[in-house]
């Protein structure tokens, strides 16, 4: 049974803040907050700085400090959420989600994009024009920001492990094929999953590690995260490292994910506030949290500032609408 959203069905399970369409719609809206709160201050890694502007941020901002992402305005994405949200509309026409249809739409849309193109596209998009397809033209980068795209999928997928795991991976592939970065988008789908099916965040990680992950790196990346819940969130993601990579951004994340698991709000802003990658860490943080709490816990103002916000919401239901 898919899950669609608020008010469209009634069964179901219960989760932490709702029913279980309810959750499923705000994962993926959570996933693209975590993005847009980031914009203002993304790849700020002198937390001082961002201390010395804004104080405490908790509101999404125009990115004044970002300087990557100069020409944004509040409430917009960076590249991440920009790529998740074609990725939203290319599967929302129905079909189900098609790696070569999706490298059509996105070779389309980075020709005429312009906000911030990092290597990663830069070098995936030399691998296309070189004749490579959707399955082997991505780069060799390990940042978290390939796999943070997938929350459309998981509400696409959300009944049909096994195409999720497929897609996940192959999204991600598209432009990010580095040793471990493919296995760390069925990692967080996984988890995502069992959070839905009503299990919590940290129960989540530690089952997936458990039953999937119980080997090198992930073990030791899971490990390092869940020991630091009792750690300040900024010393903790500073010693594991604020940058792009999964093997500082993979930890950092875990340790928001269960650090502030009951409390969707505060996670959002202290990943922000932890400065470096905060668009990726947050874009994962808010899916798996988003699908625990469901929308009540979402900050009206976050909703309201979200600039695609009426835009993901239609999507979502042509999702259900077309399948």
């Amino acid at each position: 049974m898919a899950y669609g959203l608020v008010g469209e069905l009634t069964g179901g399970s219960v989760r932490q803040g709702g029913n279980m369409n309810d959750n499923a719609k705000s994962m993926v809206l959570a996933s693209f907050i975590g993005d847009a709160l980031a914009l203002g201050v993304h790849w700020i890694y002198n937390t001082h700085v961002i201390d010395k502007k804004y104080g405490r941020v908790t509101g999404m901002m125009a990115p004044e400090l970002a300087s990557f992402h100069r020409g944004k305005n509040r409430g917009e994405f960076t590249q991440y959420g920009d790529q998740a949200l074609l990725l939203l509309e290319t599967i929302a026409s129905g079909g189900g989600f098609d790696s070569g249809r999706f490298a059509d739409s996105w070779r389309t849309f980075i020709k005429t994009y312009s906000g911030y193109m990092d290597q990663a596209t830069k070098t995936t998009l030399e691998n296309f024009k070189a004749g490579r397809d959707a399955g082997s033209a991505g780069s060799e980068s390990d940042d978290l920001g390939g796999p943070a795209r997938m929350a459309p999928l998981i509400y696409l997928y959300q009944d049909a492990p096994g195409k999720l795991i497929e897609a996940v991976q192959n999204q991600t592939r598209m432009t990010h094929n580095g040793p471990e970065i493919v296995a760390v988008a069925e990692f967080f789908a996984r988890t995502s999953l069992a959070v839905l099916d009503g299990e919590s965040p940290r129960t989540a990680l530690e089952e997936v590690m458990g039953s999937h992950f119980n080997r090198a790196p992930f073990s030791e990346w899971v490990g390092r995260g869940l020991d630091s819940v009792g750690v300040d969130s900024r010393t903790a993601i500073e010693e594991f490292g604020q940058m792009c990579e999964v093997q500082a951004a993979f930890p950092a994340t875990v340790h928001l994910i269960a650090r502030y698991q009951d409390d969707f709000e505060q996670a959002m802003i202290e990943n922000i506030m932890a400065g470096g990658d905060s668009a990726a860490r947050g874009m994962i943080t808010g899916m798996v949290l988003g699908a625990y709490h469901g929308m009540d816990k979402i900050p009206e103002r976050w909703l309201t500032g979200l600039a695609a916000h009426d835009r993901i919401v239609h999507l979502l239901n042509q999702i259900d609408v077309n399948g």
